[in-house]
């Protein structure tokens, strides 16, 4: 009989490695009696411990469903990369355990619950491992599990209660915990949201609504706000007041999953305001996008472009990233590592204007190259050296910790990951009367734009030449920042007029005219987009003036704003700045100063 192993290959690119994780089986190849993580011999000497190698057994058995034998289905060592794919008749031996030692062995195939799990000691009778068919459609009638702990019984409780170290002695975190550092889990309650999608400020001031003007011959159409009268910015419920939206299919998704388009996203309370929860992506099974694309189409974000597996009464379902989570009603679902999983609220269209791209800029890079790129999970679900997904005294199980996902998913808030997301490079010169300065950035780590997403988030890239009396220096040519990165001469962050450059994708509301704007649920038009695409560079050159006998040291820093800054003043956001990078670079003078020229005479 052959056999034949399901091996986990990681891909190198030219300057790119992929994660490890990638399990799927399009990794299935035919080496035969790979071993356990735990079981790799010594490297030096090819033998375990105390230079003894310790005695192999095979495991014998059959893996069926209540209808006959099942043939490819994965047979796994738990916990480890060490499995086979069963034959036609749904037997398999899995070779290379160490005997005397107890083996938790798992099946799984497309369509079914992963089976088996319990410890058993090799080299006795044929296991066999009966696997039972998960829901094929999708409940609506389900009650969603709440991720934070709970009053209740079993999985009532929430996932806190196996996924969370609070209350322990553990010395490392567990999703949930890790998810509460995540904006995933805000997102109901983020202030930016909420106060774009009501029109008023953090203090709860509303905007008047929004005026129109009424031509016989066309119909209404709005006007822009009356500066004369309170304004606390704009709103989606200032322009669509007798609507709901469409806000609540991504930002609060278990509330919306039964009404799309006709949720507030205000005041829920429950699951439901717990964001992108844990049983919420857990239930996801599917991302329809188009097919000549590759994108989710038009006009149907978030929920409306997935496809769920909630179960039904006296049932569960957990969709993840493992194919040997057992015993339990879990299955493994590959779409839980590609980049896919992301899409539906990663990219959006409004009024034919693509505002969201996250996943379209990475879909259009060289990171989506199969073998040679990163998933969105490679870079916002890097692994940080846990070995646990649960509490061991809840089912969890030590793994590779190059295996287990971070559940904290850094994103514009980290100022680490906007850190290693670009290249700053500055060079400076100087001549008679002049400083010469160049600033170069590069998209040499990041897998879509720079920035993404909110076209209100921005770049500013200022830069500055200073005296040895620090006198700054005046500028004589060379770009400066536009009036959006603050016009308030003067006033801390507000850089408008300075030597510098502004990256971002600048929209324009059709009927008022108003730009920037963020209020895209209008009819909209991109005035410019000037982002870093992946691995693309962009370079300023300034010049300005000085005197020969003063050293100069030139500066550049580049900064993250979450929104543009006038907005965020009437709003009342608390975002400061973030630095990206920085550069200096100091000049000798070209002529020693009057001073000491007349000294060095006496």
């Amino acid at each position: 009989m052959s056999r034949r192993s399901f091996l986990s290959r990681p891909f190198l690119g030219a300057a790119i490695l992929v994660s490890l994780l990638a399990l799927t089986l399009a990794d299935i190849s035919k080496t035969v009696g790979q071993k356990p993580l735990a079981m790799i011999p010594d490297a030096q000497n090819g033998e375990g411990q105390a230079g003894v190698r310790p005695q192999q057994v095979s495991i014998s058995g059959l893996v069926q469903d209540d209808k006959g034998p099942l043939a490819d289905a994965v047979v796994r060592l738990k916990g480890t990369v060490h499995s086979v794919l069963t034959e036609k008749d749904g037997t398999f031996t899995l070779s290379g355990l160490e005997a005397g030692q107890p083996a938790a062995i798992t099946a799984w195939a497309p369509g079914y619950y992963i089976g088996g799990g319990q410890p058993i000691q090799p080299g006795g009778d044929k296991l066999v491992i009966t696997l039972k068919k998960h829901t094929g459609d999708d409940n609506p009638d389900y009650a969603w599990l709440p991720s934070f702990l709970k009053p209740g019984q079993g999985e009532n409780q929430g996932c806190a209660e196996c996924h969370s170290n609070k209350g322990t002695s553990l010395g490392f975190s567990l999703p949930v915990d890790e998810w509460q550092q995540d904006l995933h889990s805000q997102s109901a309650v983020n202030p930016r949201f909420l106060t774009m999608y009501e029109g008023s400020d953090r203090q709860g001031r509303r905007s008047d609504e929004t005026r129109y003007f009424a031509v016989k011959d066309y119909g209404s159409f709005p006007l822009r706000p009356d500066p004369s009268r309170s304004y606390y910015g704009p709103g989606y419920r200032l322009d669509f007041p007798q609507t709901e939206g469409n806000c609540a299919a991504c930002h609060t998704p278990a509330a919306a999953m039964n009404a799309p388009v006709n949720t507030d996203p205000r005041g829920l309370s429950g699951p439901a305001a717990e964001g992108v929860s844990c049983d919420f992506c857990h239930k996801v099974w599917d991302v329809k996008v188009d097919s000549a694309t590759g994108l989710p189409r038009p006009n149907v974000p978030g929920v409306l472009s997935m496809e769920f597996r909630r179960p039904h009464q006296g049932h569960q379902f957990f969709a993840g990233p493992y194919d040997d989570v057992a015993p339990g009603e879990d299955t493994f679902s590959p779409l839980q590592r590609q980049s896919r999983f992301c899409a539906a609220c990663h990219f959006g269209v409004f009024w034919d204007t693509v505002v969201y791209n996250s996943y379209g800029e990475w879909l259009q890079s060289p990171y989506s190259q199969p073998g040679l790129g990163k998933t969105c999970q490679d870079c916002h679900m890097p692994p940080l050296g846990n070995a646990y997904c649960a509490k061991p005294d809840k089912g969890g199980i030590a793994r590779d910790p190059a295996t287990v996902f971070s559940h904290r998913m850094p994103g514009a808030a980290d100022t680490s990951l906007l850190q290693n997301a670009v290249t700053l490079r500055l060079s400076a010169s100087r001549e008679s009367g002049r400083v010469m300065a160049r600033v170069a950035i590069t998209n040499d780590k990041t897998g879509h734009h720079v920035p993404t997403d909110s076209p209100l988030r921005h770049m500013i890239l200022l830069v500055s030449a200073d005296s040895g009396s620090s006198r700054s220096l005046s500028l004589i040519d060379g770009p400066t920042l536009p009036s959006w990165c603050g016009s308030k001469n003067g006033q801390a962050g507000h850089y408008a007029g300075q030597p510098g450059k502004a990256y971002a994708k600048v929209l324009e509301e059709l009927w008022t005219r108003v730009t920037p704007t963020g209020a895209y649920w209008n009819p909209t038009r991109i005035v410019s987009d000037n982002r870093l695409a992946a691995f693309a560079s962009d370079s300023a050159a300034f010049v300005f003036q000085c005197r020969d006998e003063e050293p100069v040291e030139v500066q550049a820093k580049l900064l993250f704003r979450r929104a543009y800054i006038e907005l965020m003043e009437i709003k009342g956001w608390d975002s400061p700045d973030i630095s990206m990078a920085e550069g200096r670079v100091s000049l000798r003078p070209l002529s020693l100063p009057l001073s000491e020229i007349k000294a060095g005479l006496r």
